[in-house]
């Protein structure tokens, strides 16, 4: 008996409080980064990461905190990590195709642009304007 109730207070009182604890992380992360606080929120977005490893957006706005720091390795690695979690991610996909196309890679930025293309919803025409740079800059 006496277990059983302690099994309803863990599941009524402290479940609901880890759970909340997950996006409390997430959200402070995103008013930080929009303060341009970049290393409290990347702290934040890895917080998050430890209770919610799958939260592809955590990972997404730690790449974008790299790619204002210029640290195009760890900026690359965290845009690898949201596509590996979510393959449909647009701007995973354009961002990474980007970064790509900045280190003249133009064989896989031309690859993850035409992986865009199949799935763009939002980012079609950054899409097609990728596209002629790729091939403008693939010409020099």
């Amino acid at each position: 008996m006496i277990r059983n109730l302690l099994i309803i207070f863990f599941i009524l009182f402290l479940v609901p409080n880890f759970l909340n604890a997950k996006s409390i992380y997430f959200q402070d992360g995103i008013v930080l980064f929009n303060k341009n606080k970049f290393e409290e929120a990347r702290f934040k977005f890895e917080q998050d990461i430890v209770y919610n490893p799958k939260n592809e957006l955590s990972y997404l706005y730690l790449s974008k905190i790299f790619n204002k720091k210029e640290n195009i390795f760890l900026e690359e690695q965290n845009l690898n990590t949201v596509i590996l979690l979510n393959p449909k991610n647009e701007e995973a996909v354009y961002s990474l195709a980007k970064l790509k196309l900045a280190s003249s890679d133009y064989k896989k930025s031309k690859e993850l642009n035409k992986k865009l293309k199949s799935l763009c919803i939002k980012l079609c025409d950054q899409s097609d304007k990728l596209k002629i740079e790729i091939e403008n800059l693939s010409k020099k």
